[in-house]
């Protein structure tokens, strides 16, 4: 059997008619997180360094500059799961008879597609940032997996994983069926953007599983090399900055490019300060430092985002950060501001 779901996909896009969202078309809806009112905290930053900002990502700049200032109350809604029945999953994107939702990139043009033969059951964890970056998928997608533990078998689009992924999931008991074209009789997707409470606790037992088993001596900071890896942010003087900050301060240099996971954990399980370029590499740090740790983040002035501070303020931890000069292709950041900022932090 075949079926013009793609086709009638693309004609909504060319008429300017929404497809609806997925999530408000389930067959049913249960709340498995409740929500909650959490006070935004102040990040750490010198004078004049929101003015150096000159562009943002994924949020506006008047929004990552009220993020930046804090002090004000947020409400987080609740986490939901929501159920689905008789749906196909195809090419990366999940086909319900009132919407779509897409996990990847198509890789198809067809305006068609057959109707998968294999069918299942299962719950789906993964999302489209988590598709995309590394660092999205560690910090939050990971979580989500964690909801599908009492729910049946998790199940993801991604192919066999590569890199550190897989000895994260290890660690944390990820043991997901990998999939491509099927139809659901029956599908649990999760509503977890909400940063509330139950996605704090679902974080702080995530590191309890990373650092289990583990020996960890406290450390002054450390510093997660960038390098030339993902999106171009590239910090002229990095090598400079960290190796600075080693000699003065006491600081480990962690390249993760050449660290196993487990090593990463005993560098970054008892840390105080987590430093380094903006970037999902800061990831690694972020999930294994512990409360009330310092998340010490070096921006560059046109991509200047607030995403990790996000993270910091639901796990009751300080954000801290500089801008730096030039862009985000190229730029630098001065030594000073560096040692400046790092006193404000006691």
């Amino acid at each position: 059997m075949i079926s013009f779901n793609p086709l009638f996909d693309k004609l909504s896009t060319i008429v300017h008619r929404p497809v609806h969202s997925i999530l408000t078309q389930s067959d049913d809806r249960w709340e498995v997180a409740q929500a909650d009112d959490n006070h935004v905290p102040p990040a750490v930053f010198l004078p004049g360094q929101l003015e150096r900002i000159e562009d943002t990502e994924f949020a506006p700049v008047d929004a990552v500059i009220r993020s930046f200032r804090g002090d004000f109350v947020v409400h987080e809604s609740p986490t939901y799961a929501h159920r689905f029945r008789d749906v196909d999953l195809v090419d990366g994107v999940i086909y319900s008879k009132q919407g779509r939702h897409h996990l990847r990139a198509r890789q198809s043009r067809s305006i068609s597609y057959n109707k998968p033969t294999e069918a299942m059951s299962g719950v789906m964890y993964e999302s489209w940032i988590g598709n995309r970056w590394f660092g999205s998928w560690l910090r939050e997608d990971c979580l989500t997996y964690l909801l599908t533990e009492p729910f049946g078998q998790p199940v993801t689009t991604a192919s066999e994983p590569s890199g550190h992924v897989p000895r994260y999931e290890s660690l944390l008991g990820m043991a997901p069926k990998r999939i491509t074209n099927v139809h659901f009789d029956e599908l649990i997707l999760f509503e977890d953007l909400p940063n509330n409470s139950g996605k704090a606790d679902r974080a702080r037992d995530a590191r309890k599983r990373l650092l289990a088993g583990k020996t960890i001596e406290p450390l002054p900071g450390v510093f997660i090399l960038r390098g030339q890896s993902g999106d171009a942010r590239v910090l002229e003087n990095e090598r400079q900055i960290a190796e600075k900050l080693s000699d003065t301060y006491g600081f480990h240099i962690l390249d993760p490019a050449s660290a196993s996971v487990d090593q990463i954990a005993l560098i970054c399980g008892q840390a105080n300060i987590i430093a380094g370029v903006e970037g999902s590499h800061l990831a690694h740090g972020l999930v294994m430092m512990p409360p009330h740790a310092t998340l010490f983040v070096i921006q560059p002035p046109s991509r200047t985002v607030a995403v990790l501070k996000v993270v910091t303020d639901r796990q009751d931890q300080r954000y801290a950060f500089v801008v730096g000069e030039g862009t985000q292709h190229k730029f630098r950041v001065d030594w000073e501001d560096i040692r400046r900022t790092l006193d404000l932090l006691g």
